[in-house]
């Protein structure tokens, strides 16, 4: 199957951030091939074929090789345009009551898979001088998220490691951008088990607009955008304030219970 439109891949597009970006991706002339581990990856599929798009769609494990593989055999030989490294799970309680299991799921989907995503499609981009990279990060990345310690931990990674793509590529045609949100309103909250924490039951961000802005800054070849006024004064104050202090502010918006009972 080959597209007859550029084509764009975004990875946790069943819902969230990652549906509004596959989203906008339709809506500026592109086909789309998408995955996450949901099954409403079919629904995400059928909607945006609607929309006039070519669609691919997988429902895999992007936490493993094999899963992510499945995207890659998915797109073939086909050149890529646009790749929106969305996909991503979080995972709230103190590091030592977590389930070795699912934490290990975390930094394998947040970091493991979305490495092999990116090493294997970037290099296309990279031979036909020609590619848009978008990372979903967060300004989790920029504290030391107590009670959400591997979840932060993962995308200081990210958040990272696009910057020195980023800079590796610089005399290339490929761009490499990353969204850095804060809390969105998603199922995040509720799958990472956090729904009876302060942040957890705070005010979000619309991810349509977060996705929006995100976009925006790819299509600029921007390095990075924090998404949201309030998300930006954060970023800034984490900046020039001590880790430890950091750290217990984190405590104070993801410990169990610092929610409203």
């Amino acid at each position: 199957m080959t597209s007859p439109r550029p084509l764009a891949v975004v990875t946790g597009a069943s819902s969230g951030i990652g549906y509004q970006l596959a989203q906008l991706c339709v809506e500026n002339g592109y086909d789309l091939a998408i995955a996450a581990d949901e099954p409403t990856i079919v629904e995400a599929k059928q909607s945006f074929e609607r929309l006039g798009a070519q669609v691919r769609a997988v429902q895999t494990d992007l936490s493993t090789e094999e899963g992510v593989q499945q995207l890659l055999d998915l797109i073939g030989d086909e050149p890529i345009d646009i790749l929106c490294a969305n996909a991503g799970h979080g995972l709230g309680h103190g590091f030592l009551d977590e389930n070795w299991k699912q934490a290990r799921h975390v930094v394998d989907t947040n970091i493991t898979g979305t490495l092999f995503l990116v090493h294997n499609i970037a290099k296309g981009m990279r031979d036909r001088d020609r590619g848009r990279i978008l990372f979903t990060g967060s300004i989790a990345g920029l504290m030391p998220g107590s009670f959400q310690a591997v979840y932060n931990g993962t995308k200081a990674f990210v958040d990272s490691f696009s910057f020195a793509l980023r800079n590796e590529l610089k005399d290339t045609g490929v761009s490499v951008t990353c969204l850095m949100p804060g809390p969105v309103d998603t199922e995040f909250f509720e799958r990472a088990d956090l729904m009876d924490t302060k942040v957890g039951q705070g005010k979000k961000s619309d991810p349509a607009k977060v996705a929006k802005t995100g976009f925006d800054a790819m299509m600029k070849g921007e390095g990075d955008v924090v998404a949201g006024l309030k998300n930006k004064f954060q970023a800034a104050v984490a900046a020039v304030t001590p880790q430890s202090q950091l750290a217990e502010m984190h405590r104070g918006m993801a410990e169990p219970g610092s929610g409203k009972q």
